[in-house]
């Protein structure tokens, strides 16, 4: 293990966004899904939602450049299924969405826990989730265009809402609760120990101060 690499995952995992996320419904396109998860990881979050009806739906589909090992995606059988979820984690929920009454995109606090709901470029989002929005909004357009493809759409309101938490010092702190960030130091650090460890049950070894297996428990088979 580099001392870069090690310093690079102490990096990422500390500017990690717990609150921040994306939910997409209709997705029938894996690569606008791998689009989405290469902004998400670029500003810092480590967790996606999707509703489809594919049932083959995975992260491994994506030609993302590994960033399923730093996104994990959770998939719902229904909009209200995972409604449920993004508000039982205090989540405001922001729809993108075109008409006449909703707010421009850089109106929105994005400081406050929040989930970007997007749909298909053909449907756009689900009559349930205009009802059911705590915000609706759009991007401005000047040209004969009405929408931006779905992903370059998510990357613009991610950018806003990075910015807006970079100003209020939220990168510059740790988000991720102590459990979830030295799991995925692990896991980044040791891939192989911690698939085996998956793979039996067993829990992570520590790790000592340079990254590394402080206690041997067990050893791998190639």
């Amino acid at each position: 293990m580099s001392e870069q690499r090690f310093n690079k995952l102490i990096s990422v995992l500390s500017q990690r966004q717990p609150d921040l996320t994306v939910l997409i419904e209709a997705v029938d396109k894996p690569h606008n899904l791998a689009a989405i998860a290469r902004t998400c990881d670029a500003v810092g979050i480590s967790h996606i939602h999707a509703v489809s009806a594919t049932r083959s739906l995975r992260l491994s589909q994506m030609a993302a450049g590994g960033i399923r090992k730093w996104v994990g995606l959770s998939k719902h059988k229904t909009t209200a299924d995972a409604f449920d979820q993004l508000k039982a984690e205090n989540m405001q929920l922001i729809v993108t969405h075109l008409s006449d009454d909703t707010k421009d995109f850089r109106e929105i606090d994005y400081t406050r826990p929040s989930a970007i709901i997007a749909g298909s470029e053909v449907e756009g989002v689900s009559d349930y989730a205009i009802e059911h929005a705590d915000h609706c909004i759009s991007i401005p357009m000047l040209g004969m265009a009405q929408s931006l493809n779905v992903s370059v759409a998510i990357s613009i309101i991610l950018y806003e809402a990075m910015q807006q938490r970079q100003l209020a010092g939220m990168y510059q702190q740790q988000r991720l609760d102590p459990q979830s960030y030295q799991n995925k130091l692990f896991e980044g650090l040791h891939p192989k120990v911690s698939q085996y460890c998956k793979q039996h049950k067993l829990p992570y070894p520590e790790l000592d101060r340079h990254g590394n297996i402080s206690t041997e428990l067990f050893n791998l088979k190639k």
